[in-house]
């Protein structure tokens, strides 16, 4: 489990590839673009936002 995001980064990070709005979901220690169905991890407190660092999410 990851500390939270500073409520103000989030609101300004959005997916790379869809541009939409991410939610973190503190559990996994992730970005999740639903648009997009990926997932992109977040490392010492660093958000990775580089589509080849993203997983991809199973089908809803």
């Amino acid at each position: 489990m990851t500390a939270p995001l500073d409520p103000k980064l989030l609101a300004i990070l959005v997916c790379p590839m869809t541009r939409t709005p991410l939610r973190h979901d503190a559990a996994a220690g992730e970005l999740v673009s639903d648009t997009a169905g990926l997932a992109y991890p977040i490392r010492d407190g660093v958000p990775i936002l580089l589509i080849e660092a993203a997983r991809e999410l199973p089908p809803a």
